[in-house]
């Protein structure tokens, strides 16, 4: 429903009445006329052009319909007509006042419902990058390491007698380098853990795949699992929030992580993208480890429900509230012959615009 501005809704009320009283004329139906424009009024106008409505519409209705008895005096039964359409308008526009302020609420629900929701999936995301502390630390200590190195070697060409400046300018560039490597591996760190509204965009379902593997690669090295990719090449694109959709696989591949930690033989978490079918693309993610407790696939998206000692339970319930927010679906099953996998499906940008 369009939201007028009292200037504007004040205009409707005047505008309805006009056309109601051009109306009731010709067909002599003033109750009829009045009362349309009066719940118009209230409707798009809100209480105060809505009792305008009326009050103009009650002058209206008495010179124009009442007056031209005169000079005899209306029957009883005209002012009694009178006196019901002035109660069903003054009843029409405080019902739709109560239907404005239920709407209003219900929104501000929804609205402070959707505030809570995101700010337990910031919680949810910066809970998770606690657990890639170590291994990111250990990711960035090489190239800040390398640039000290460098510039150690950088004055030593420098506070020679006779100072090496092709050398020293080799230094230096190596040094730029393992600096921009260095940011670059912190703005892959902070891009999923930002906190912002919701930005749907174009989005590369594998371009997202790729860049969480890169995230989390020396993390699962570090906990000796290998990620595998397999990605179906020229999937349509979707549209979505990319940092949303990073948190959805930053989750599951740490679950898949978490879940080899302690199994014996092959590690391996396997990440897969296909066509679903023409309207919707689907990510898979594989693991070997211990699998989903017996007949509980689906129980372990529930709020609070977790397998892990120190887990918050929400992760899960996070990710699948993220996908269904995007038109798509997420759920388990077991990975034969051991571990677990997740799948979810996303509409495709086509399905999404129609």
């Amino acid at each position: 429903m369009k939201v007028f501005s009292k200037i504007q809704g004040y205009g409707l009320a005047a505008i309805s009445c006009g056309v109601a009283i051009a109306l009731a004329q010709p067909i002599d139906a003033p109750a009829s006329c009045f009362l349309l424009a009066v719940t118009v009024s209230s409707l798009f106008g809100g209480l105060g052009p809505g009792l305008l409505s009326v009050g103009l519409s009650a002058l209206a209705f008495d010179h124009f319909f009442l007056a031209r008895t005169f000079p005899v005096a209306p029957e009883p039964a005209v002012y009694m007509r009178f006196a019901v359409f002035l109660t069903a308008a003054l009843l029409i526009t405080g019902l739709m006042e109560m239907k404005r302020r239920v709407e209003q609420s219900r929104n501000r629900a929804e609205d402070s419902l959707r505030q809570a929701q995101a700010d337990m999936a910031h919680v949810n995301r910066v809970t998770t990058m606690g657990e890639l502390t170590a291994s990111l630390s250990h990711e960035l200590n090489q190239p800040i390491a390398a640039a000290l190195t460098d510039a150690n070697t950088c004055l030593r060409w420098l506070m020679r007698e006779h100072p090496d400046l092709e050398e020293a300018r080799a230094a230096a560039s190596r040094m730029v380098k393992d600096a921009a490597r260095a940011a670059e591996i912190i703005k892959r760190i902070r891009m999923p853990f930002e906190r912002g509204p919701s930005e749907q965009e174009s989005l590369a379902v594998n371009e997202v795949i790729r860049e969480m593997v890169l995230l989390l690669r020396s993390e699962a090295s570090r906990r000796s699992v290998t990620i595998l990719t397999e990605l179906a090449p020229d999937l349509p694109q979707v549209m979505g929030d990319r940092v949303q959709l990073q948190q959805v696989l930053m989750n599951l591949m740490i679950n898949g992580i978490d879940a080899m930690k302690d199994m014996n033989g092959t590690r391996e978490l396997v990440i897969n993208s296909q066509r679903a079918d023409s309207e919707r693309v689907q990510v898979s993610i594989r693991d070997t480890g211990v699998g989903l407790p017996p007949q509980q696939a689906d129980q372990v998206f529930n709020a609070f429900f977790t397998t892990k000692p120190h887990g918050t339970g929400m992760g899960l319930r996070i990710s699948r509230s993220i996908v269904e927010s995007h038109g798509g679906r997420l759920w388990a099953g077991d990975n034969t012959p051991r571990g677990a996998c997740f799948y979810f499906t996303l509409p495709t940008k086509i399905e999404l615009h129609e």
